[in-house]
């Protein structure tokens, strides 16, 4: 469990860096399979489907930041 918390901890700093959504971070890791190099290509890509998908099954939010920039779940 703790390498799940460490996980967690990493994703959620790496998304303060980044200026996007907790949720949009946890949802780029998933899709890169926890390789970082992969997810900061796919954050890059800023719009990424799949990612927008997953992140918002993860919330009843309406809109999150995806490098300062609002995305909302009626556009995805």
């Amino acid at each position: 469990m703790a390498t799940d918390q460490l996980k967690a901890h990493h994703v959620g700093e790496w998304a303060t860096l980044r200026h996007t959504s907790p949720e949009i971070a946890e949802a780029i890791f998933e899709v890169a399979n926890f390789d970082e190099a992969l997810a900061e290509q796919i954050w890059e890509q800023q719009g990424n489907d799949e990612v927008l998908f997953r992140a918002f099954d993860k919330t009843d939010a309406d809109v999150l930041t995806w490098d300062d920039k609002p995305v909302e779940r009626k556009n995805i």
